[in-house]
């Protein structure tokens, strides 16, 4: 088999190794791909890796060699799907090969936006608990987050995960999905409005839908607790990232933290770079070492079980009935 990578520094920029994939045949791998050479690198690839490589149905159309798309992650929306299905090509993606690692930076984040650590750790290096006459030096309030409330919205498996954790540090957890639940993990569902009424903190875990872009607007963050914090560590257009820096920045929101924004890497005015008390880190959460080995161990046996005739994770089927 031809195996083709696009975009392949994201996910592996070579500290890991491809060994997975050479089983199969011959991997040519590309570190990034612009959109005009897209048909020229894969036209011969009988099966093709890509990223965040956009594949319209224009593009698949020029493959005829193409027998199955691999992603180098658990988003697709780049990907034409419905086209794919009609060409016969699966889709294959990698869902919760970095639950956890994305759950570890929900918190990690918002342990800084209400522990401040990094900015203490300056200070002292500054000098300024050297200079203090107290024995304790801080110079930032600092929030407990024990007996608040944590609002998760998207309660998959990474939402599931924070919400361990959450309940964990004491946290009371309330959650809002698609549809209705009972949970047995000592979370509760709430419909949309409660859990922005309700939470001390409102982590993102959604999947980028039509119904959920931009659904933390201006109209979402009026009723929002004042004084909550916000985390998002899914997708930067869940967001109206005005609307969120206006808030930082009048003070209706304590604090933000996001490790994705709409636009990566973001236009130097984008307003949320210059929003008070607005922690970004550039799309990190997934990619710890052993997140990144497990990925791509996922697509070898994607790509395994495609070649045994039963595509698993396949999300380009055609619609029965």
């Amino acid at each position: 088999m031809h195996i083709v990578i696009l975009d392949a520094y994201s996910a592996n920029p070579g500290d890991i190794s491809w060994s997975p994939l050479e089983a199969f045949g011959r991997v040519e791998v590309y570190d990034d791909t612009d959109p005009e050479q897209v048909v020229e690198r894969a036209a011969q690839a009988e099966i093709l890796i890509v990223n965040r490589v956009a594949l319209s149905k224009e593009t698949l159309r020029r493959l005829p060699r193409l027998r199955y798309i691999g992603t180098l992650a658990t988003g697709y929306n780049t990907i034409d799907v419905k086209a794919a299905a009609q060409l016969g090509i699966p889709v294959c993606n990698v869902p919760d090969y970095c639950t956890g690692a994305v759950a570890q930076m929900t918190f990690a984040l918002l342990l800084e936006l209400v522990c401040h650590v990094k900015t203490h750790s300056d200070l002292v290096r500054a000098g300024c608990w050297s200079a203090s006459k107290e024995l304790c030096y801080r110079d930032i309030p600092l929030v407990g987050l024990e007996g608040k409330t944590m609002g998760i919205l998207g309660y998959g498996a990474i939402g599931r995960a924070v919400g361990r954790i959450a309940m964990a540090m004491g946290m009371r957890v309330l959650c809002h999905s698609r549809t209705p639940q009972i949970n047995n993990d000592g979370s509760q569902w709430v419909d949309f409005d409660t859990l922005l009424r309700q939470s001390d903190v409102l982590s993102l875990h959604c999947p980028l839908t039509e119904q959920t872009r931009e659904i933390i607007g201006e109209a979402a963050l009026s009723r929002l607790k004042p004084g909550a914090y916000l985390v998002n560590t899914a997708r930067g257009l869940l967001l109206n990232e005005q609307a969120v820096a206006n808030a930082l920045n009048e003070g209706r929101l304590a604090g933000a933290a996001l490790d994705v924004l709409a636009q990566e890497p973001p236009a130097p005015n984008n307003p949320l770079l210059t929003a008070r008390n607005c922690l970004i880190t550039p799309h990190i959460a997934w990619a710890p070492r052993e997140a990144r080995v497990r990925l791509v161990h996922i697509v070898a046996q994607n790509i395994a079980a495609f070649l045994r005739g039963a595509p698993q994770n396949n999300v380009a089927q055609e619609p029965t009935g």
